[in-house]
């Protein structure tokens, strides 16, 4: 285990270099807005990774081979993986919550050009959300010249992944420059008035989504529960080479699925197809994913 979580640990560093190599460059920025309830909720582009199908970082107890019959059942690409890196900005009242940052401008990522889409600027964000402290979701806490990206929000990440990210040296410089406006919450716990934490734990020790609410109606963020929308959700028992903790996040991943797919709940996945809204539906031994029908804003 110790080896898998090193080896993780490693590439994921490594991704956005590659995603570079072999991407097709940054995306165009996108701002797809919506309503839950009485919130304004916009899904915001930021940029997308396209990895190899080797064996190394996708069901890599499961071969190349047998990934690519998934893909070639779903009429995609056998060779690549195509995942974008997407964030959610919510309106919450007097509050604008941005959920998860992307990879961050040095790397080439939208996000703020998106956000300018939505009719926010950096200085309005109020409250930042962290679903789990890898590079796709935090890269965008620092501008390119490395100061705070949002200088006046605090930023919540989970007591469990706060405390693990004080373990890595190599983000050094992006701790010490957010270290005051981090706020650590227990998973589970309420974030604003609308929004709730779930843990969703093994990607990260304290990997969580966020449950977004307003009268009947939710949304739920999922975060890296599952990576892509055709693999991760034909065969959710896989191992996928980020997990933290493999056989956790499998189990996690299975009875989140089967949750999401009997309560039809709206949600929202950072690496499915922009702008990953929609729903999960069960088919045979895994799932489906059935994105939502919603106007696109460029």
């Amino acid at each position: 285990m110790k080896s898998l979580v090193s080896l993780s640990v490693a590439v994921l560093l490594a991704l956005p270099l590659m995603a570079r190599a072999m991407g097709p460059g940054a995306v165009p920025p996108a701002a797809t807005s919506f309503r839950v309830g009485d919130l304004a909720v916009s899904s915001l582009s930021d940029t997308e990774y396209v990895l190899p199908n080797d064996g190394k970082i996708f069901e890599v107890d499961a071969g190349a081979n047998a990934v690519a019959k998934v893909l070639r059942a779903a009429n995609a690409p056998t060779d690549v993986i195509t995942l974008p890196v997407d964030a959610l900005l919510v309106r919450d009242g007097s509050r604008i919550v941005l959920i998860d940052t992307g990879l961050g401008p040095k790397m080439g990522g939208a996000l703020m050009a998106s956000l300018k889409l939505a009719g926010a600027s950096p200085a309005d964000v109020t409250d930042v959300l962290i679903t789990h402290p890898h590079p796709d979701h935090i890269g965008g806490l620092l501008t390119a010249d490395g100061r705070s990206a949002f200088p006046e929000a605090k930023i919540r990440i989970s007591g469990p992944d706060w405390k693990d990210l004080g373990g890595h040296a190599e983000l050094a410089v992006l701790l010490r420059t957010i270290e005051a406006q981090v706020q650590p919450f227990e998973p589970g716990a309420g974030i604003t008035p609308s929004i709730r934490s779930v843990p969703l734990p093994g990607h990260t020790p304290g990997h969580v989504g966020y449950r977004i609410t307003s009268g009947n109606d939710s949304l739920l963020d999922i975060g890296d529960v599952a990576h892509s929308s055709i693999v991760s959700l034909a065969e959710p028992d896989w191992t996928m080479g980020f997990d933290h903790d493999v056989q956790g996040s499998k189990s996690m991943r299975q009875h989140t699925l089967e949750e999401l797919a009997q309560s039809r709940q709206l949600i929202f996945a950072p690496h499915f197809p922009y702008p990953g809204i929609g729903v999960i539906e069960a088919v045979g031994t895994g799932f489906k994913w059935l994105p939502a029908s919603l106007p696109r804003t460029r």
